[in-house]
């Protein structure tokens, strides 16, 4: 006998609105002339997605939000898509999102009702999706590992402690707010 989830229509509804979401932010970017990755708010949307989905729905928009950038849809940094962005340089960074949203998501399921270690894991999510993003970065710009850490993560580490802490303060109060709707019955 197989254990089979079902997903009601109002659940792959909100899976599709959230992956819509995570399309719509993705692309607004601001360069930086330093880097060859952009400041992104997919990250964000990625925090408050789980938050709103929990880990399992959240990884599976996640995966949801790749596949159609793979497809060539212009979803990622700077209205880009296919598969020569997602195996570029910057790639590893949007694949790397998916350990971010597994991670991450696993810990937020457990610890939702705990600011602090939402918070921490957050940030616990996130440095696998920066190491993978580095090591790719690395290997596909032909640069040595601390130079791609100067390019890819040392400069984006403030402005994601930020968007944790957004997400950290945001998310539970979406959280509550559909609880109260009765969403999650």
């Amino acid at each position: 006998m197989t254990n089979t989830t079902k997903l009601s229509t109002k659940q792959m509804a909100t899976i599709g609105l959230m992956t819509a979401i995570l399309c719509i932010l993705g692309p607004l970017t601001l360069p930086l002339p330093f880097s060859p990755v952009p400041i992104s708010l997919t990250n964000f949307g990625i925090y408050i997605t789980l938050y709103v989905l929990g880990g399992k729905r959240g990884c599976a928009c996640c995966l949801l939000y790749l596949l159609i950038g793979l497809a060539g849809i212009p979803v990622f940094s700077s209205f880009s898509g296919g598969p020569g962005k997602l195996f570029g340089p910057t790639g590893g960074y949007l694949i790397g999102y998916l350990f971010m949203a597994a991670i991450s998501g696993i810990l937020l399921d457990r610890w939702l009702s705990r600011p602090l270690l939402c918070f921490a894991g957050l940030v616990l999510g996130t440095l696998p999706c920066y190491a993978f993003g580095t090591l790719w970065l690395a290997y596909q710009g032909n640069m040595r590992l601390s130079a791609a850490l100067m390019a890819g993560v040392i400069p984006f580490i403030p402005g994601d402690l930020i968007k944790i802490l957004l997400a950290v303060m945001l998310g539970p109060i979406l959280h509550r707010a559909l609880c109260r709707a009765g969403f999650y019955q």
